[in-house]
């Protein structure tokens, strides 16, 4: 049977006093115009307690409690990062006391490597894949590798190994380098390694067996470190597989073994938002126990204003 076109009666609809609402958007909660001459703090200070803003305000707030408490902050760092030239913002937080650790994928210490050599780094595939000399920068295939090779060899993980091999040069650009960085304060950095997705995979001393043991070693000094932050924080910066992927089981192997992760808050800072980032950094570690916030925006500009934050 067909309904008909009946008006629906309004006169009785029940209403209730606008005051009596709880509301989300709250005019105390408002921005401020950022005074002229503004510091970093007032211009936080201005931000509304709403969404993003408010959420980047609470991922300041935890990573300073960290730094007073002892909890650890340890920073997964994507190549991308290095790529923008944000190597000497993330030195000047680690000499702060902001950096516990760092964990990489391969691409990222490709690319501080070479800012560390030459003062430059990311070369134009779109010239160099055609003629076929993509990924064919002589210093960084061969150096890196003997790096990586000797340092396996000597027991260490890519991370100790590079870090130490660039200790030992004292390279033109070491001021611009987070790997030099890491060497002089000792902060320790693990790499973790997808075979054949660099450029120093390419070259003929790329030693499979180096690269595999060096990046399980890595793997497992990370592991060690997430278990440290139950009260910490981790940052994951521009990688959208692989350190995701590798967060997520050394959250499970402290699991394992008893860490609660009871305080613990979680970053993701990119400028999309992205499956496993979002799952397995953001969500998962955290659930019922801690706090996740995803921050969008260019590595360029969220970097940079973060570390100025932290600084006031």
């Amino acid at each position: 049977m067909p309904f008909s076109y009946d008006e629906f009666d309004l006169s009785g609809i029940a209403t209730y006093p606008l005051k009596s609402r709880t509301s989300k958007a709250r005019a105390e909660d408002f921005a401020r115009p950022a005074p002229d001459g503004a510091t970093v703090r007032a211009l936080l200070d201005s931000l509304p307690n709403i969404l993003a803003a408010a959420d980047f305000k609470a991922v300041v707030h935890a990573i300073a409690a960290a730094k007073n408490a002892d909890g650890g902050i340890v920073w997964g760092l994507g190549a991308h990062v290095i790529k923008t030239g944000l190597g000497p913002v993330l030195v000047d937080l680690m000499e702060r006391g902001f950096v516990s650790a760092l964990a990489t994928n391969g691409a990222a210490i490709i690319h501080d490597f070479e800012v560390a050599l030459v003062g430059a780094t990311s070369e134009d595939v779109d010239d160099t894949l055609g003629p076929g000399r993509f990924g064919m920068a002589e210093e960084t295939g061969r150096l890196l590798n003997a790096a990586i090779n000797d340092g396996v060899a000597n027991g260490l993980g890519i991370g100790q190994a590079v870090t130490a091999y660039l200790a030992t040069k004292e390279p033109q650009f070491a001021r611009a380098s987070v790997l030099c960085a890491a060497a002089r304060l000792g902060i320790p950095v693990t790499v973790h390694v997808a075979i054949g997705t660099d450029i120093i995979h390419m070259h003929p001393a790329a030693n499979g067996a180096a690269l595999g043991e060096g990046s399980l070693r890595d793997f497992k000094y990370f592991v060690s470190n997430v278990a440290r932050l139950d009260h910490g924080v981790y940052l994951n910066c521009g990688s959208a597989v692989v350190l995701p992927e590798v967060f997520l089981k050394a959250v499970a192997l402290a699991r394992n073994r008893g860490v609660a992760f009871a305080g613990l808050t979680t970053v993701n800072l990119d400028f999309i938002r992205q499956y496993r980032p979002q799952t397995n950094v953001v969500s998962r570690p955290t659930a019922g126990t801690g706090r996740g916030y995803t921050l969008i925006g260019h590595h360029e500009i969220m970097i940079p204003l973060l570390a100025a934050a932290l600084r006031t």
